[in-house]
């Protein structure tokens, strides 16, 4: 499939990946958790927005090997499999390290494995659903509270010699966390996948984008839409405690989408898009609309003055 416009690209932290600044996460391509439930109309859904998202011209791809618990990266190798030359122009990242409850018996709690073996396995299972030879980014989902570095940069040596993994990350770790894991490891981490939107300035206030971008690591941000709160056809509840300051939010988005004739999703990850640590998001709708409506945000020209209308209302109180 030929991509009806070019999106802009960058390259991923210290990396010789190039791929586009919106990514496509595919958490909710199959549309259920449950692997049970998963029909053959639900895999052609999910292969729909797939190649929805090919045809606007995303080249990133986001899994997890959780996501669906497994049928999400299932039915994107089916894709690959009917259409092997798709791979040709796609990066490919996914995630391991989360187990939920009963696995792998029935008296498991829900906990974060960093283990070697887990990992090693948890890349190997992940080759096989998504039908590929070599993984392009490899993440630690969430922080593993008794990780050992010594031990996830063994793991992640072997992967890379034997050609299962090109390049690694993490996601949700805080900058002590980053800054332990990468003292231990010969090649620098690409990515940590955050969760940032106007809803959550954590990250642009305490320093966590600064600490990505003095290290060159790409930021990547899952829910920037907040979980749809900042979607084109969202409102605020009328019992919503801060009814008032997510309204006057909402109401900032919108002029300024009005103003840029984009929709309200668009300036929202143009907003996040401007941010000089080269943050980018990932867009995780699975209707061919929103995810062709989601890439008209790589057109947005945002200036300082937007940029602060937005965080100000976001804040919702002035600067010092």
């Amino acid at each position: 499939m030929t991509a009806t416009s070019p999106l802009s690209t960058a390259t991923l932290g210290e990396s010789d990946i190039t791929a586009t600044r919106l990514i496509y996460g595919c958490m909710r391509t199959v549309g259920t958790w449950d692997p049970a439930a998963v029909t053959p109309e639900h895999e052609a859904t999910a292969k729909a927005a797939v190649r929805t998202a090919i045809d606007v011209g995303y080249t990133h791809f986001d899994h997890a090997d959780i996501y669906g618990r497994g049928q999400c990266e299932r039915v994107f190798g089916d894709l690959l499999r009917e259409s092997p030359h798709l791979r040709e122009n796609m990066i490919i990242t996914t995630k391991c390290g989360i187990r939920f409850a009963g696995d792998p018996t029935p008296d498991a709690t829900h906990r974060y494995d960093f283990s070697s073996e887990h990992i090693t396995w948890s890349c190997e299972q992940s080759l096989k659903r998504l039908n590929i030879d070599t993984i392009d980014i490899y993440l630690l989902h969430r922080p593993d509270l008794l990780m050992d570095p010594l031990e996830i940069a063994d793991a992640f040596t072997r992967l890379h010699d034997q050609g299962k993994v090109r390049y690694f990350g993490v996601s949700n770790f805080t900058n002590e966390q980053f800054d332990h894991l990468q003292a231990a490891l010969d090649q620098p981490l690409l990515c940590n996948q955050i969760e940032v939107h106007p809803a959550r300035l954590d990250p642009i206030e305490d320093g966590t984008l600064n600490h990505l971008h003095r290290l060159g690591v790409t930021p990547t941000a899952w829910s920037p839409l907040a979980g749809g709160r900042f979607g084109n056809d969202a409102a605020v509840k009328a019992n919503a405690p801060d009814r008032e300051h997510q309204q006057s939010l909402l109401d900032a988005l919108d002029a300024e989408a009005n103003a840029h004739s984009v929709s309200r999703t668009a300036i929202t990850l143009a907003w996040l898009m401007h941010h000089p640590a080269g943050i980018q998001p990932i867009v995780g709708s699975r209707n061919p609309d929103r995810i062709r409506d989601a890439a008209t945000a790589d057109r947005v020209t945002m200036s300082r003055e937007v940029w602060y209308r937005i965080y100000l209302a976001a804040r919702g109180k002035a600067l010092p």
